[in-house]
Order: structure tokens, then C-alpha cells, then sequence
């Protein structure tokens, strides 16, 4: 697909999206989450897009909460519940799109380091891309230790952990790692969509957590 339609595309799912109701699911403790965007926590401040602000939709998480559940699927459209993959050392990587030079290094830096941590470690990344773009970027880029998950179906990986672009409906580059009590232990929002996480820091975090 030519780079311009591309765009297009992107664009026009981002304007339907902003408007779209979010699923009314419960999380853990019982509680609906809102059920339109514009309900959500609005935080500004936090990122920029090559200088320019952005708007993140959801809450702040601290260190030391209880790592939200949410759904995202799979390659096959399956979903996978995370409350399923507690219990296990979990890093979270979520980036705004596969189909960018900086998202696709990142993730290949996490799969190739993986295979030198503690084998009980899970680590995720998750994009609003469709599951058939992760495939493809997956075959392409040989990335077969990180589990990649698309939050395009629910957005409530976006909606709960706060890192939702408002307008673009896209993820903020941002790394989450939950310990094997369902804490957060280590939490980053990169300051611009453009940079590439703190790898030394998220990589110790997650090695301090399956210690």
C-alpha cells in the first residue's frame, strides 16, 4: 500500500474512533469503565509528536497499583484477557504504530533481548495496528519471543493505562512492568513519540521483578 493512502487510511480510522463509544466491560473490582472518550481523564503535558503537544486519554498510574486488566486479540482476532498472564514477571511495551522505523527498532530490541532474561518473563508489546499488519511486520522482522497484541478491537489497554492519543487513536510509546503480584513496578511515558524508551531501566525493572 502506497505510503499516501496509507495516511488516509490512519486518518479516517482516527476520526471515527474519537467519537466511538468505549466497550462497557468491568474491571476487576467491578467497576464500568466510562462509556464514551470524552469521560475519560484528559492529561496534557506529558508528550509531544515532534515538539507538538498530544493529549493522553485515561488515568495516571503510579507505581505500586494494581496493574489494570483489558482485552486486546491476537494475530487470529482471538482475544487474550491480561488477568489470564498474572501472576508471571510482564513487560508491557505499547507503541504508536509498527508500521514506523522507531516502533519497528523497539520492538526488535525487546525481542532479542528477551532471550537473555529469566524464562518465566512475558513480554508484550501492543499497538493500534490491525492484526494482520502485526502478522506481517512479525514474519518480516523474524520477531518470535515478544507477544504482539493489537488494542484496536477495544481500546482498553489505551482507556486504563492512560496512554490513549486523543484524535489520533493511536498509543503513546510507553512501558508498563507488572510484577508477579499484579503491581506496577516500573512505569515510562517517552517524551515524544519520536524517541525510544529508557531500555536499560525497563530491562532492570523486569529483572528485579522476576528476581
Amino acid at each position: 500500500m502506497r505510503t499516501g493512502m496509507r495516511r488516509w487510511l490512519w486518518a479516517m480510522m482516527a476520526v471515527a474512533l474519537a467519537g466511538a463509544p468505549v466497550k462497557g466491560s468491568r474491571e476487576p473490582g467491578g467497576t464500568m469503565i466510562g462509556t464514551r472518550l470524552g469521560e475519560l481523564e484528559r492529561r496534557t503535558g506529558l508528550v509531544t509528536m515532534k515538539g507538538n503537544p498530544i493529549t493522553l486519554l485515561g488515568p495516571d498510574l503510579k507505581v505500586g497499583e494494581i496493574a489494570p486488566d483489558f482485552r486486546v486479540v491476537d494475530s487470529g482476532f482471538k482475544a487474550v484477557q491480561f488477568d489470564s498472564l498474572r501472576g508471571k514477571p510482564i513487560l508491557i511495551a505499547a507503541v504508536p504504530s509498527l508500521d514506523t522505523k522507531v516502533c519497528a527498532l523497539e520492538t526488535k530490541r525487546f525481542n532479542d533481548e528477551l532471550a537473555k532474561l529469566p524464562s518465566d518473563v512475558q513480554l508484550l508489546t501492543i499497538s493500534m495496528d490491525l492484526p494482520f499488519a502485526q502478522m506481517r511486520f512479525c514474519d518480516a522482522e523474524h520477531i518470535d519471543r515478544v507477544r504482539v497484541l493489537s488494542d484496536h478491537v477495544w481500546r482498553e489497554f489505551g482507556t486504563r493505562y492512560g496512554v490513549l492519543i486523543e484524535n489520533l487513536g493511536l498509543l503513546a510509546r510507553s512501558i508498563f512492568v507488572v510484577g508477579r503480584d499484579g503491581r506496577i513496578a516500573y512505569r515510562e511515558i517517552v517524551p515524544d513519540l519520536g524517541q525510544q524508551p529508557n531500555y536499560d531501566a525497563a530491562l532492570d525493572a523486569i529483572r528485579r521483578s522476576a528476581s
